[in-house]
C-alpha cells in the first residue's frame, strides 16, 4: 500500500501519521517531548530530542512491510527559527516564542522603521514580540553578532526538519506569512528592512508548498507548512460556498480566505493578522488564546469543586442553565459591537466560584465567556464579507456547550463541527498530492455535523 509521513509537531503533542491513497490515517505514533531551557533559563524545545524522535519513526516506518513511503511532508508550530551554519549545524537553541522581547529592542526597531502602526499595517503583524518570528531573527543579530556572522540559513521549524532528510535549504511562503514582520503583504514580497540589517541574505530561497525535493528511491520530500496554514487546505479543497474556519487548539484563530480587505490597525491591535496560504493567497485571520484560558479555568473550576481536572468532558449543554445564568448575570448576549475590551481577558478570570452552585454551572459560565469573546474575535474577519457557513475543528469542535451557543450566536450562518483525521496533518499531504498520489482526492474528507441555533 502507498503511503505519505506526515509529521504534525505541536508546542506539547508531536505526531506521526501515514495517510493511504484515500487519506485515511493507516498508523499513527505520538509522544509528549520534555522541553529544555535556553541560556537565560526559559523553556523551548529540544531540538534534539526532536531531531532524534523523527529519524526513529522514520527508520520504523521504513521496516513495515504493508507499506510503501512515497513521500514525506512536515506541518508544524509557526514563528519559530532554528539558525543553521555552513555545516548545517544548529546554532542555537529553538527559542519559544512565548519569551519576554526586550522593550527597548522593539522600541528603536519600530523607531528606524516608521512606528508601529505603519509597519503593522505594511506586513499584517501585530505588534507581538517574540510572536513576529522576524523579531527574533533582529535580536540575534544585535545582542549575539558574532553568532549571527555564523548564520548561513535561518530556517523555520518546517523547513528544518525538511533540511534534516534533504539537506536542501527552502524557505515557505506559508511560514513566512504569518505575523512574522517579514513580509509586505502590500508589494508581495519581502520587506526592505531584511536587506538593510543584512538578514536577507540568510533566508533561504522560497520554494512552492507543492512542489518537493525528489530523494533516492523516488522519495518525494515536502518542505513543510505551517500547521495554521495547512490546516485550511482540505475546506479550501472541498468548499468553494464562502466560509469562515475557526480553528481551536491552544489559539482559536479563525481564518476567513474569503476575505481580502487589507487589515487596519485597529484590528491589527486586535490580534487580526494575514496568513499565507500555500498557493500564496492572504486569508485574514483573528486569533484569541482561548485554548490556553479554557485550560486556566478548568483548573480553577476542578479545585474549587475538589473534581478532576478533566470533569468538563463529562457536562453536556443545559439550556435551562444557560439562561438562569443570563438571568442572573443581566448578560449582553452577543452584541455586534462593544468594547474591545473583551478580547484583552477572559470575564471568567474576574468570577467569584463561590456564586456557582455546582461544577456544571460554573463550567456553563465559563462556556459562555469564552464564547461572548469568540463571537466578537470572528466577527472581527466575517465583517462584511458574503460568508454562509463556519467550521470548527479542533478541541472545542467537540464541546456540546461551545458549539450550542456559538451557532445561537451565529443565527445567519451554518455553523458546523467538522471532524477529520487531523486536519494540519492532512493539509500538508494534500498539499503535495500531485508528487505521490495517483488518485483523484476524494469529497468525502471531512465529517460535518450541523448545529441548529
Amino acid at each position: 500500500m502507498n503511503v505519505v509521513a506526515i509529521f504534525d509537531i505541536g508546542k506539547t503533542n508531536k505526531k506521526v501519521f501515514l495517510f493511504d491513497e484515500n487519506y485515511k490515517i493507516v498508523w499513527e505514533k505520538s509522544v509528549n517531548l520534555d522541553e529544555t531551557v535556553d541560556e537565560d533559563g526559559f523553556p523551548c524545545e529540544n531540538i534534539d530530542v526532536l531531531k532524534k524522535w523523527i529519524l526513529e519513526r522514520l527508520s520504523e516506518i521504513k521496516d513495515l512491510n504493508n507499506y510503501v513511503l512515497k513521500a514525506i511532508n512536515f506541518s508544524t508550530y509557526g514563528a519559530s527559527f532554528v539558525y543553521i551554519d555552513e555545516e548545517g549545524n544548529s546554532l542555537t537553541p529553538l527559542y519559544n516564542y512565548l519569551k519576554e522581547y526586550p522593550e527597548e529592542l522593539k522600541n528603536d526597531f519600530y523607531k528606524k522603521y516608521k512606528g508601529e502602526e505603519v509597519f503593522a499595517v505594511k506586513t499584517a503583524s501585530p505588534v507581538l514580540g517574540s510572536l513576529n518570528s522576524g523579531m527574533q531573527i533582529y535580536r540575534l543579530k544585535e545582542e549575539s553578532p558574532e553568532l549571527f556572522e555564523k548564520v548561513k540559513y535561518c530556517l523555520h521549524l518546517p523547513q528544518y526538519l525538511s533540511f534534516l532528510l534533504t539537506d536542501e535549504a527552502y524557505t515557505d511562503i506559508t511560514s513566512i506569512g504569518c505575523h512574522t514582520n517579514l513580509w509586505n503583504f502590500k508589494k508581495m514580497k519581502y520587506h526592505k528592512w531584511l536587506k538593510n540589517e543584512g538578514i536577507k541574505e540568510k533566508l533561504a530561497p522560497i520554494h512552492p508548498g507543492r512542489d518537493v525535493i525528489k530523494k533516492e528511491n523516488d522519495l518525494a520530500v515536502g518542505i513543510g507548512l505551517h500547521d495554521s496554514s495547512s490546516a485550511i487546505i482540505p475546506y479550501t479543497i472541498n468548499f468553494t460556498e464562502p466560509f469562515v474556519l475557526l480553528s481551536t487548539g491552544t489559539w482559536s484563530i479563525s481564518l476567513n480566505p474569503f476575505n481580502n480587505k487589507p487589515l487596519t490597525f485597529e484590528e491589527l491591535k486586535n490580534d487580526c493578522l494575514c496568513y499565507m496560504q500555500y498557493t500564496e493567497k492572504p486569508v485574514k485571520a483573528a486569533r484569541l488564546f482561548s485554548g490556553n484560558e479554557h485550560e486556566v479555568q478548568a483548573k480553577r473550576l476542578a479545585e474549587h469543586f475538589k473534581v478532576p481536572f478533566d470533569t468538563f468532558k463529562e457536562v453536556y449543554f443545559d439550556k435551562k442553565i444557560v439562561s438562569n445564568l443570563r438571568a442572573v448575570n443581566f448578560q449582553i448576549v452577543y452584541p455586534k459591537k462593544y468594547d474591545f475590551d473583551i478580547l484583552k481577558e477572559c470575564p471568567f478570570q474576574k468570577r467569584d466560584l463561590s456564586t456557582f452552585k455546582t461544577y456544571e454551572i460554573g463550567y456553563h459560565q465559563l462556556m459562555l465567556d469564552l464564547v461572548e469573546q469568540q463571537v466578537f474575535s470572528t466577527n472581527l474577519v466575517i465583517h462584511n464579507s458574503p460568508v454562509k457557513k463556519i467550521f470548527v475543528d479542533g478541541g472545542f469542535s467537540k464541546n456540546s456547550i461551545f458549539m450550542n451557543l456559538l451557532a445561537e450566536a451565529f443565527p445567519d450562518v451554518e455553523v458546523y463541527a467538522a471532524s477529520m483525521a487531523q486536519a494540519s496533518a492532512l493539509g500538508a499531504a494534500l498539499a503535495i498530492h500531485q508528487n505521490w498520489n495517483p488518485k483523484p482526492i476524494q469529497n468525502d474528507l471531512i465529517d460535518l455535523k450541523f448545529y441548529k441555533h
